[in-house]
């Protein structure tokens, strides 16, 4: 019997492989090593792969595309209603089988070489930023036992620390002075570090046609653009705007039965980067609208007054995220005339 459907689950060494015919009959259910993977589809005529969207997932599924395979990318808590019984690597590749197959299954966005680069780009500097940030809660929690308070701007600790390592009377010891002069020298080197990448991301911000046209939207810059264009593989996988919306996690969660719609806040589901990117440049753009006449400045100011500013900064998310996937996906500019219409 000819296979037509394989569920394949990932690791790092050890892949299971289930594959059923037309009927759903099981008629390959097999252990492979990772050397032997890509022998086995190359000798395998074409079908249907479905694999989780776990690491390493858009590499084999640019490799088995190439074998002529059709691949799917099916996000883990999709596949979880379809394993049966104990969960194993057999059970799981049965059931990511099985949900592969489901006409109304979602998909992942397959993303290609180019797309996961900047995606490294992106991973790396948000990791700087969070060392960062860790870095500065722990000078300041350490310079507040000996009784020194600076205020939570960045900019003003890296002038307070100055003061401090060249200061001898401020009561601190040598120890602790020494200990701040370190922590200094870390801190120049993770700015030093997070510039590099954010000149990365203009690089490729200015050599990117589709990422100069998002950049065209108020609330969104190089780095939001860059991260919107490193994570959209397929845009064929969203049917409309709200779906690209869902998939951000910028929806009312539903709390709904018995005919009685009940919305509460966002999802929160998909990236939180890219979520977080999009919601904050919102807000850059509402603090920037007031006292601008044009009417899409009018409109995000009717908004501020009738919502407080996190749901109106949360709105203007969504409404850029819909704005985002009309624009890629009809290949258009961006007409701020056309979004004040659509509101």
């Amino acid at each position: 019997m000819q296979v037509v459907r394989i569920g394949l689950d990932l690791a790092k060494y050890v892949f299971e492989v289930h594959g059923v015919d037309n009927h759903g009959k099981v008629v390959v259910r097999k252990r492979l090593r990772r050397d032997a993977v890509v022998r086995f589809f190359a000798n395998l005529p074409a079908c249907l792969v479905g694999m989780e969207a776990s690491n390493g997932a858009h590499y084999w599924a640019r490799v088995l595309t190439e074998l002529g395979h059709q691949v799917r990318l099916i996000s883990p808590q999709f596949v979880t209603p379809y394993v049966k019984s104990n969960k194993n690597d057999r059970n799981d590749a049965e059931a990511i089988c099985e949900a592969v197959g489901r006409p109304s299954m979602r998909f992942v966005p397959r993303k290609s070489s180019d797309q996961l680069a900047v995606q490294a780009v992106h991973r790396i500097r948000r990791r700087l930023v969070a060392d960062r940030v860790r870095l500065v809660n722990q000078i300041r929690g350490l310079l507040s036992e000996h009784g020194i308070v600076i205020a939570r701007d960045i900019s003003q600790l890296r002038r307070g620390l100055a003061v401090i390592v060249g200061n001898d009377n401020d009561g601190l010891s040598e120890m602790v002075r020494s200990l701040m002069r370190e922590l200094q020298t870390e801190l120049a080197e993770l700015d030093r570090r997070i510039a590099t990448y954010d000149r990365r991301i203009r690089e490729i911000f200015r050599a990117s046609e589709p990422c100069q046209r998002l950049g065209k939207i108020e609330g969104i810059g190089p780095v939001a653009a860059t991260a919107l264009i490193a994570a959209v593989g397929d845009r064929t996988c969203f049917k409309n705007g709200r779906q690209f919306a869902a998939w951000l996690g910028l929806v009312p969660k539903q709390r709904s039965s018995g005919g009685r719609a009940r919305l509460l806040g966002i999802s929160k589901r998909g990236d939180r980067y890219l979520r977080t990117l999009m919601i904050h440049g919102a807000r850059a753009a509402l603090s920037r609208a007031g006292g601008k006449q044009d009417p899409r400045s009018l409109w995000l100011g009717k908004m501020r007054q009738r919502r407080h500013p996190n749901v109106a900064a949360v709105a203007l998310a969504n409404k850029n995220a819909r704005i985002v996937w009309a624009m890629l996906s009809g290949d258009t500019a961006y007409e701020p005339a056309l979004s004040v219409k659509a509101a």
